[in-house]
């Protein structure tokens, strides 16, 4: 078991960045950014309309910057670049720049074996063609399209047309039930629909005509619904209302519709696991601007790269990972399972697409590292620099399987942040050594802090995570919240001008002097609370991650009694038994390696964790279960049937 905070990677040649020629090129200018990434992040928080501007700059933004304006520097109504022109669409297809026209854009891949590849001039010309369709239908600036779609090339040309038009796109995976899609589109009241005639995950095929039916006649404002042909080539779309196939096409080049710095582009939703998801509004430039930022100082994506990240295009993660796009990188985008037909198959795809950086889930490790895979034995990942993952806390074994099973020469980030803010708190960083367990550190132009119950910075100790000065991917807002409110509410409570984002953790100090690192122990308001000391769950499956028994864990707490008890639920491997042997050494291994305040009162046995359609574990839902209380939007879940094996837990009654 990998000790946390052991050094497992160092960079070889940390000159040879887009981080390091970045911060040359300040100090070129005459910018005291020192010679460290301390002295950089440092910088970017002292002087942000500098650090802003820089990056619009130097990460080669087409539009117009204009002035920066950070009057007052308050969380409320900071604008950054108010006079910012841009489109959004026009900087991810880079259409204007001829060097890298005949590169490839994007790869589309799926379950079946299928491929296709799109030059960047292909990929421009298909969007045009698709602008000139969507236009007629109507679309043009703030104009609302929502998608019931696939990970596929077809989406992408959808969304880029959608915001190369000016519009604004909002996005569910095609597994959505009916309820959950409409408790999003109904907010969205998109003019257009986009969805697809069904998709294959896990093997199985799943016709989703039906679902889109009923979604299409629920939105009154609807003008049409334009259908991606999956399944079949001609499927048949008589029972959608307004249905129409869509069918890719070359256009010749359009105009990009202009857009102001915080104009709205995306509405993402939170995930809406205990009440009706938030309808969360991302501006241009704030989008832009961050992506451009984690990807090439963070990632150290070059032009040319290839990149894929498991996700589906309801997670902010697949707006993440096209934004790629405007760094003249390649994006890979792959629909279906990432365990079909076992949990190494995006390894063995980063292998034969020669994938340089590549997104993967905690879980996902984890079943590899269960189904005892060794994918970098077998395979040429020669490309392979950086391996990124997020979805919940990497716990220090999962450092130390990529390390010994994938590459020992990879730049594995752990990355953390949300569909709150469209992008990262923490990330990784290319100079910086890779400690087991551990976010390398805060983000460039992010105010990272845990603060305790008054507000109070701490180090080395476990707070909220908060940002206490601004950023330009904060949401413009959230839909039918006209006074902002909701907002208000939803971030800047107790604290009005500092980010209060719902995660608790820490910021971990080094004595070699390199920048704190960052560990995650959960959400806020999952987290357990036993003595009046607060526990992240995060802490408890570190341990539980080092016994082959456990497939998963997940811990909720509940009042019984007239006092709060610990919960573990644990998903065993085939065979096992959850037997006085293993509850004794569960209860062992966690009081050795976390407290024994950590030591949960009750363990109890599940065949299968409920899970979002992101992946992550949904504590909050369970907890509202054990706690007697119904789950408001099970079909925010992937797996809702999975929430049975909570209810009424023989472990649970006395």
């Amino acid at each position: 078991m990998s000790a946390a905070g052991e050094i497992l990677w160092r960079p070889r040649t940390p000159a040879d960045t887009r981080l390091a020629r970045f911060r040359d090129g300040l100090r070129a200018a005459g910018h005291d950014v020192g010679e460290t990434y301390g002295s950089l992040h440092a910088w970017s928080l002292a002087t942000p309309g500098a650090f802003w501007r820089a990056v619009w700059e130097r990460c080669d933004v087409i539009g117009e910057a204009g002035a920066i304006d950070l009057a007052g520097m308050g969380m409320h109504g900071t604008r950054f670049l108010p006079e910012a022109r841009l489109n959004y669409a026009e900087n991810l297809l880079r259409a204007r720049d001829g060097r890298h026209r005949d590169e490839v854009a994007a790869i589309g891949r799926d379950e079946t074996g299928a491929r296709e590849a799109l030059t960047r001039d292909q990929l421009a010309g298909a969007v045009f063609a698709a602008m000139a369709e969507l236009e007629a239908l109507g679309v043009g600036p703030d104009v609302r399209v929502a998608g019931l779609v696939p990970n596929r090339i077809d989406t992408l040309v959808l969304m880029l047309a959608v915001t190369g038009l000016g519009g604004v796109w909002s996005a569910c995976s095609p597994d959505f039930g009916t309820r959950a899609a409409l408790d999003r589109f109904e907010q969205v009241q998109p003019a257009l629909l986009v969805g697809c005639d069904g998709y294959r995950y896990g093997g199985r095929t799943f016709d989703v005509r039906g679902r889109l039916a009923e979604i299409a006649g629920a939105l009154p404002g609807l003008r049409a619904t334009l259908v991606l042909p999956v399944l079949a080539p001609e499927p048949d779309l008589s029972s959608i209302p307004g249905a129409r196939p869509f069918r890719r096409d070359a256009g010749r080049a359009r105009p990009f519709a202009v857009r102001a710095f915080l104009d709205p582009l995306y509405v993402m939703f939170s995930s809406g696991t205990t009440g009706p998801p938030k309808g969360i509004v991302h501006g241009v430039g704030g989008t832009l601007l961050q992506h451009l930022k984690e990807h090439q100082m963070h990632c150290d994506l070059q032009a040319g790269d290839r990149m894929l990240f498991f996700t589906t295009c309801g997670w902010m993660m697949w707006n993440w990972l096209v934004s790629a796009l405007s760094s003249a990188a390649t994006v890979v985008l792959y629909d279906g399972s990432p365990a079909h037909p076992d949990p190494a198959t995006l390894v063995r795809m980063a292998a034969e697409e020669q994938l340089t950086h590549l997104g993967i889930s905690p879980g996902l490790l984890s079943a590899m590292e269960q189904s005892g895979a060794r994918p970098g034995e077998e395979l040429d990942l020669s490309a392979l620099r950086c391996v990124l993952s997020t979805g919940s806390p990497l716990p220090p074994q999962g450092f130390r399987y990529v390390y010994d099973a994938i590459s020992p020469d990879v730049h594995l980030a752990s990355i953390t942040g949300g569909t709150d803010i469209m992008g990262c708190f923490a990330l990784g960083v290319p100079e910086l050594p890779v400690r087991a367990g551990e976010i390398q550190a805060a983000g460039l132009g992010m105010a990272l802090a845990f603060l305790d119950g008054d507000g109070t910075p701490l180090r080395g100790e476990r707070g909220e995570l908060a940002c206490i000065a601004p950023f330009p991917s904060m949401p413009v807002g959230f839909l039918n919240d006209p006074e902002g409110a909701r907002y208000r509410a939803t971030y800047f409570e107790p604290w009005p001008e500092i980010w209060r984002h719902g995660d608790f953790g820490e910021l971990v100090p080094h004595e070699d002097g390199t920048p704190d690192g960052v560990l995650i122990h959960g959400r806020s308001d999952a987290v357990l609370n036993r003595g009046g000391v607060r526990i992240g769950t995060a802490e408890l499956y570190r341990q539980t991650e080092s016994i082959a028994e456990i497939i998963d864990a997940l811990a909720v707490a509940r009042e019984h009694d007239g006092a709060s008890e610990i919960v573990l639920f644990v998903q065993l491997a085939p065979g096992a038994e959850l037997e006085e042997t293993l509850l004794a050494r569960i209860r062992r291994t966690i009081r050795e390696g976390a407290s024994p305040r950590h030591v949960p009162d009750r363990i109890a046995a599940v065949p299968e964790m409920p899970r979002t359609r992101s992946g992550k574990l949904v504590e909050l839902a369970v907890r509202e279960l054990v706690e007697g209380r119904e789950v408001r939007n099970v079909g925010a879940l992937a797996n809702p049937e999975a929430l049975e094996h909570f209810r009424d837990h023989p472990a649970l009654r006395d």
